[in-house]
């Protein structure tokens, strides 16, 4: 049963072989002698790092070229517009005292984290709010590429797992990675979070866990990830250190909201700024009627929208294979709670594909694909996904009217 294999992966460390199944060095082995561990692991996950940055490279080529074309900066677009503005007021200004009437103005919609962090770090460097913020997401997605390694590794050895780093820099609104937003930073902490679940450190996964909900709203599907697998852990054996993990979790994700209420001053206080944002959970039926007018009823829809709406039909199929193949429970449950999450809510549709960009173990089927295919298909696919992501994010800055 999938079931019985996830609870032995979460309670402890599974032995792992010296070798993956293509001759690899896996993660798990010793480090050689003489050799610090985290340079070691550093050296082993270089061809995931090199690629990731490869990937990214070539979608900030082609925006620079597309907005100098058009005379348009790239800087403002990377560290200054939409949510990373948001994020620079809160580092800035702090957050608002009362909950108002406004819609969409509200900034305690935002989670601390990154604007906690931005606003440390520029007061001990000489750089601004922007390029500091800007910095910090930069740095996050090596982190959140290398944690995405980590995780493929682990499951499946070192070929999966820069394939699986490669797909997740290669999503249609990978832009976003190098964007002053929270998506680099929260996939950090969610990879690392599930690794550490997977090897067994079920209370380092927590804390991680307890950062992520102070990092977005989604956070909550960390918690959920982590929490049941220290539950499943619990029914093997008890530990204190355990039991302290599943409630350590979700600490961070409640503290923020339970905050928000205290400020506002009203217990569902974080609940009534989404409704501000017109942001609420109805089930998906929003979701459903807006696939339903972009894919039958507009005559021209827009491209970007057309590539939201795909991304999110393409999550639920990689969900279905994701649970076809048996992943283990702990990111089963991370990638459903994230889907209805984003899924499940009715407030505003063009940013959907960007909240799913953490859920990279969807992409854990492909990767496996790719690997078991030759070397042809392989390049022709990944070229096809690098040229497409660098395409869309330039697409998505520069064209497209609304926010990534």
């Amino acid at each position: 049963m999938p079931g019985a294999a996830a609870v032995s992966t979460t309670v402890r460390p599974t032995p792992r072989a010296t070798t993956a199944a293509h001759g690899e060095a896996r993660s798990g082995s010793p480090p050689p002698r003489g050799r610090p561990a985290p340079l070691h692991a550093l050296r082993y996950a270089a061809p995931a790092l090199l690629a990731y940055l490869a990937v990214r490279g070539t979608g900030l080529l082609v925006l620079t070229v597309w907005a100098h074309r058009q005379r348009h900066g790239v800087w403002p677009i990377l560290a200054t517009q939409w949510d990373a503005d948001w994020y620079l007021g809160i580092a800035e200004h702090g957050y608002a005292h009362a909950l108002g009437t406004a819609y969409n103005a509200n900034n305690l919609a935002f989670f601390p984290l990154h604007p906690v962090l931005v606003k440390g770090v520029a007061a001990v460097t000489p750089g601004t709010l922007a390029s500091t913020g800007l910095a910090l997401a930069v740095i996050a997605s090596l982190v959140a590429a290398w944690g995405v390694f980590a995780v493929g590794d682990r499951l499946h050895g070192r070929r999966v797992g820069v394939l699986l780093t490669v797909l997740w820099a290669a999503l249609p609104v990978g832009l976003v990675q190098w964007m002053g937003y929270t998506e680099s930073l929260f996939t950090a902490l969610a990879a690392w979070s599930l690794w550490a679940v997977l090897t067994g450190r079920l209370l380092a996964a927590a804390w991680l866990a307890v950062l992520a909900g102070l990092t977005r709203p989604t956070g909550v599907a960390v918690a959920a990830a982590v929490t049941v697998a220290a539950l499943l852990a619990l029914r093997r054996r008890f530990r204190p250190r355990t039991l302290a993990a599943a409630a350590i979790a979700p600490l961070g994700w409640c503290g923020y909201v339970g905050w928000v209420g205290l400020r506002v001053g009203r217990w569902d206080g974080y609940f009534a700024v989404q409704r501000l944002w017109r942001n609420e959970l109805d089930g998906g039926r929003e979701t459903l009627r807006l696939m339903r007018q972009l894919l039958v009823y507009d005559r021209m829809p827009e491209l970007f929208l057309v590539v939201v709406t795909l991304t999110l039909i393409a999550s639920v199929v990689l969900f279905g294979l994701s649970v076809w193949d048996r992943q283990p429970v702990p990111l089963l449950v991370f990638t459903a709670v994230l889907l209805a999450i984003v899924l499940g809510s009715g407030g505003v549709y063009f940013p959907r594909a960007r909240f799913l960009l953490p859920a990279f173990p969807l992409l854990l089927p492909l990767a496996l694909h790719l690997a078991r295919a030759s070397r042809r298909h392989r390049m022709l696919v990944l070229a096809a996904a690098v040229t497409g992501s660098a395409y869309c994010g330039a697409y998505m800055a520069l064209v497209y009217p609304g926010a990534p």
